[in-house]
């Protein structure tokens, strides 16, 4: 709950001060929350960095319904379009297939020289380990 109650008032301030956040998803047919997509500012130290990431998580009850797909395609629209980005990336392990494929349906392309260790983890952790994905704008498909 801790978590929870940081991660509310940091992206509010992060929408005030990017006009983009990762926001809310919820189920329209109920509007029980699935979890959150949307577009981050990431800063952490790497070669890509600073950039916009399109990230989502969802609870895994909403795995392989499209939902990701969806959301994460409204977020480049809203980013490309409203925003007026340049290029949005998004990043993960390869053990996250589900993610890649994600990634892939909405556009975005593997940058074979883009893997890196992510810095917030330990170098040996496994989960270290991340391929980046980028879109630009030119590329962006309407």
């Amino acid at each position: 709950m801790e978590q929870v109650n940081d991660f509310i008032p940091a992206v509010n301030s992060h929408q005030d001060k990017h006009g983009y956040t990762l926001g809310a998803a919820c189920l329209k047919e109920t509007d029980e929350l699935m979890g959150f997509i949307g577009l981050n500012y990431t800063t952490f130290e790497s070669d890509f960095t600073p950039a916009v990431e399109v990230g989502w998580r969802l609870g895994s009850q909403y795995w392989g319904k499209g939902y990701a797909t969806e959301g994460a395609k409204a977020s480049l629209k809203y980013g490309f379009e409203k925003c007026g980005l340049k290029e949005i990336v998004s990043f993960t392990v390869l053990a996250n297939v589900r993610s890649l494929r994600v990634m892939e349906k909405i556009g975005l392309k593997r940058d074979l020289n883009g893997d890196f260790a992510h810095p917030k983890l330990p170098d040996d952790h496994k989960l270290s380990h991340h391929v980046l994905y980028r879109l630009s704008a030119d590329e962006y498909i309407k």
